[in-house]
């Protein structure tokens, strides 16, 4: 009798399910709609650009093919831009978490007992967002021009020969895409740090262990999500990036990065198959590198 009862009842549940089912599809129509139309269709329209081959009669112009041969020639023609993407891009993110989490650390975990400093924190590091990335970037350059202050106070301590520029080198680069970058770092960090809670630290110590080895086997463990999901966060967009890198702002002709090609070859040389080819290549490489990452990290459940 119980099991017919039971049955019965998983019966009853089973239509409830079934009608229910209609309404989340039409929920779930409107994001379906909008991830077809602006992620779908550009994806597909990218690669189909990636294997045109030019027109013989007109110049500029492109017609429908399976060129791809368009990936040979961009891969062997920019892999230098390629590496050097990857390279300033893991540069930018290690600095970036060497700075950005003991400042997270600081205005979640030290200032929590001042709501109104912790929240003060907090809008110092948002602010740069409320001021153009462009303009910020400029900002830089003015500050790093070869009279600006810093080679000024750089020269007078004799680190640098009087008239030598820091703009234009990878230094500046990197230290463009670090300060822009940094609060995609400290943000998912705080968020995970202000939900610590502070007892396991004290049990740590209650435990006799120093402050450095609570950190290493209580605090950081626990707070290696915040930790790989800041790195992705800033990883991603610095590998892409082509405003620290260019001759306009903090870049020369010797730091070009990958995202600067992209940009040359789609507005300057029009040539449409090679910018569509490289930005898939370069999606495909970020793809591998955060997956291995993850899968490295022991996170895999942020993919």
């Amino acid at each position: 009798m119980a099991f017919t009862a039971f049955s019965g009842t998983a019966q009853a549940a089973e239509p409830a399910v079934r009608k229910r089912s209609p309404i989340a599809l039409l929920l779930l129509l409107p994001g379906m709609f909008y991830l077809i139309l602006f992620f779908v269709t550009p994806f597909f329209s990218l690669i189909i650009t990636s294997l045109q081959e030019p027109d013989p009669l007109l110049f500029g112009e492109f017609n429908n093919a399976f060129n791809w041969q368009n990936y040979v020639i961009v891969i062997e023609t920019y892999w230098e831009q390629g590496l050097r993407s990857i390279g300033f891009a893991a540069l930018a993110t290690l600095f970036a978490l060497l700075i950005g989490y003991p400042l997270a650390y600081f205005i979640a975990i030290t200032l929590r007992p001042f709501p109104l400093l912790q929240a003060l924190g907090l809008v110092l590091v948002i602010a740069p967002f409320f001021i153009s990335f462009l303009l910020r970037t400029l900002a830089w350059k003015q500050i790093f021009a070869t009279e600006g202050p810093v080679a000024g106070i750089l020269s007078s301590v004799g680190i640098l020969e009087p008239g030598t520029a820091i703009t234009g080198t990878a230094f500046s680069v990197v230290f463009g895409l670090t300060y822009n970058f940094i609060p995609f770092m400290v943000l998912p960090i705080y968020s995970i740090l202000a939900t610590f809670d502070l007892r396991l630290i004290e049990a740590g110590n209650d435990l006799y262990g120093s402050p450095a080895t609570t950190f290493r086997t209580v605090t950081l463990p626990l707070s290696a999500v915040g930790v790989i999901s800041g790195t992705l966060l800033t990883f991603i967009p610095a590998v892409g990036d082509y405003i620290n890198a260019s001759r306009d702002f903090l870049g020369s002709a010797d730091t070009t990065m990958i995202g600067n090609v992209i940009e040359a070859n789609f507005l300057v040389l029009s040539n449409f198959p090679a910018a569509a080819a490289l930005s898939l290549l370069l999606m495909a490489l970020i793809l591998v590198l955060v997956g291995f990452y993850v899968k490295r990290s022991g996170t895999e459940d942020l993919l």
